[in-house]
């Protein structure tokens, strides 16, 4: 187990642990981090840097050498947190459509998944954490004191991405998004190093006809069976 208390949240793409996760972080008043945006932060940069991302080793040299600094939300813009490389803010790049189409590529490397584990596991000992990714319950924090999977339809993931799409005014196309996120989840569940798949301990949350609110709701009844009433507050 996890020295300070640690709630893990996997899923595919756009199922909702970012939002989620958030959300149940602020309630329990625990430290939010969205891992994927490490790998996207990496992506990136890659990206603007033009390097091939199919070269392990340069994507490697860059996770080992960038340095990101992952800050609670310092702009009223929407995002949950701020991602700084150096001091510049990254984090809307980190949205862009090429990174979603990269960012697979990019953490299927393993020695830039090890970089990063080792910089996430760092974290998950020093606060109580809600920690999202796609193997957070499997290999960053297998000891976490509540693990939940979290899934929901593709169709509906779509939809989901669409919607926000169109509410942040980005140009969105609902069946181009159901296509990357179909071939995100074949390439992030088939990668040979930690690839997405739901812990044996973890409990499997499908969100496809729940809201946001019913959804965060469930997992701090979970958590409140696991530790107490206690927690909270």
């Amino acid at each position: 187990m996890a020295v300070f208390p640690t709630i893990a949240i996997d899923g595919p793409a756009s199922s909702g642990k970012s939002a989620v996760g958030f959300a149940v972080a602020q309630a329990l008043g625990f430290v939010f981090f969205d891992t994927g945006c490490l790998y996207r932060a990496v992506t990136a940069l890659a990206l603007e840097r033009a390097l091939d991302l199919h070269a392990p080793q340069a994507l490697a040299d860059l996770a080992m050498q960038a340095h990101f600094h992952i800050l609670p939300a310092t702009q009223p813009d929407g995002r949950q947190y701020t991602v700084l490389v150096g001091k510049r803010d990254i984090t809307w790049n980190l949205r862009d459509a090429a990174v979603d189409s990269a960012v697979s590529q990019v953490a299927s490397v393993p020695a830039v998944r090890a970089i990063l584990t080792a910089q996430m596991q760092v974290i998950a000992t020093e606060q109580s954490t809600v920690m999202v990714g796609r193997d957070i319950g499997t290999v960053v924090v297998p000891g976490a004191t509540l693990k939940i999977y979290l899934t929901a339809s593709a169709v509906e993931r779509a939809r989901r991405r669409h919607a926000q799409n169109l509410a942040q005014g980005w140009p969105s196309d609902y069946a181009q998004i159901l296509s990357g996120l179909q071939a995100r989840d074949r390439l992030d569940t088939s990668r040979a190093a930690a690839p997405l798949t739901q812990a044996p301990d973890a409990v499997r949350l499908d969100s496809t006809h729940l809201d946001l609110a019913q959804t965060v709701a469930q997992i701090l009844t979970l958590w409140q069976a696991k530790v107490g009433d206690c927690a909270v507050g």
